[in-house]
């Protein structure tokens, strides 16, 4: 049975991938998700706007307000689903550590 995306996606572009680190930049338009998924590296994302989350983990959602510049770190393993909760575009940088 396939999955219905009801949201808009978000937009990455992959900035550096080596041997170290992966950097992406993810950038939301109102309402957009980045659809449920796995961390396969422990990361670090920076926001580069304020950010109004609405992190999805499991059948669980939570709020999670960031203001630009603010970080947080989480590691491998974690299963989520993050959306733009806010009535403005938003973006921010994710650092995944190899």
């Amino acid at each position: 049975m396939s999955q219905y995306r009801a949201r808009l996606p978000a937009v990455l572009s992959v900035l550096v991938d080596d041997a170290v680190v992966r950097i992406t930049r993810w950038d939301f338009e109102p309402g957009a998700d980045t659809w449920h998924h796995v961390h396969g590296l422990g990361y670090v994302v920076v926001p580069m706007t304020d950010c109004q989350f609405l992190i999805g983990e499991g059948s669980e959602s939570r709020r999670i307000d960031l203001v630009k510049g603010a970080a947080y770190r989480r590691d491998a393993g974690i299963e989520d689903n993050a959306v733009n909760a806010g009535a403005e575009p938003m973006s921010f940088i994710e650092i995944e550590y190899k």
